[in-house]
């Protein structure tokens, strides 16, 4: 299925990796079908450990998948179909009486949230925000989110019509940096280009994100750095894909409804 998308992955090149990571991420809803997606590159240095956590349901918390390293969850997906991802931004002021996120922010979100309000109400009540970073919320209902602090405010960014596009600007506030983005531009000329089809599939909105990979490079003193992984999840249907530093033959596919249902903990490495 997604050894097309792994060509495309592998021959786009729009620019250089940046280290303060060039994420990429898209929540998407089909106006035919009304299925939903979320589709994520996560660009970073290559010597990253980074895994997939998966953790049961408890008397208190969602069954969730989480994928990051040292224990810090990035990205991931709950039981009830909340979605969230992450995306470096200019650094900013944050509001009074707010802290930056202690522990893992993203495991606790998706463990007692199930929407993208409950989300956003979530972080506003631990008095977290982010002082270079931005995070999108979406969910099963078709609700997504950015939420964002410039000048030591809070913003959300709330979706219009079916998709909402994040990279590394802040979208309420285009003049603080990293704009405009070359990779927030193809992402949306190519919805637009998937909008004249007659249909829309996982497949498709990964050939998407595929145009704002960020190919492997090595830099001063050897270090390398590019995509580190692509996910890309079917919320309505529960699936989920997951690419590793571009290899069509590092591909993770998990059935999210089966997963859920299983009562330990597993840890995926990616390697």
């Amino acid at each position: 299925m997604f050894q097309k998308i792994l060509l495309a992955l592998l021959v786009t090149f729009f620019g250089g990796f940046s280290y303060s990571r060039a994420c990429s991420v898209v929540y998407y809803i089909d106006k035919n079908t009304h299925k939903i997606y979320f589709v994520n590159n996560e660009d970073y240095w290559y010597d990253a450990k980074p895994y997939i956590k998966i953790l049961p349901k408890s008397a208190k918390k969602l069954a969730r998948l989480w994928y990051g390293w040292d224990n810090f969850a990035q990205g991931g997906i709950n039981e009830a179909g909340l979605v969230f991802d992450g995306a470096v931004t200019p650094e900013q002021k944050i509001p009074a009486a707010h802290h930056k996120p202690k522990g893992n922010l993203g495991d606790d979100i998706l463990a007692y949230c199930k929407t993208v309000d409950e989300a956003i109400d979530f972080v506003e009540a631990k008095r977290v925000a982010l002082t270079n970073a931005h995070m999108m919320f979406g969910d099963s209902t078709g609700n997504a989110a950015v939420l964002e602090w410039v000048d030591g405010k809070r913003k959300i960014v709330r979706i219009k019509d079916n998709k909402l596009v994040m990279t590394n600007f802040l979208l309420s506030d285009t003049t603080k940096g990293n704009y405009p983005c070359y990779r927030y531009s193809a992402i949306e000329n190519g919805l637009q280009e998937l909008e004249k089809g007659s249909s829309v599939d996982l497949k498709k909105i990964g050939n998407v994100i595929a145009k704002a990979v960020q190919p492997p490079r090595t830099y001063e003193k050897g270090r390398t750095g590019g995509t580190l992984y692509s996910t890309f999840i079917n919320i309505s249907d529960m699936q989920f894909v997951l690419v590793f530093k571009l290899d069509n033959s590092k591909i993770i596919r998990l059935n999210l409804k089966s997963q859920f249902k299983k009562r330990k903990k597993q840890k995926i490495k990616l390697q």
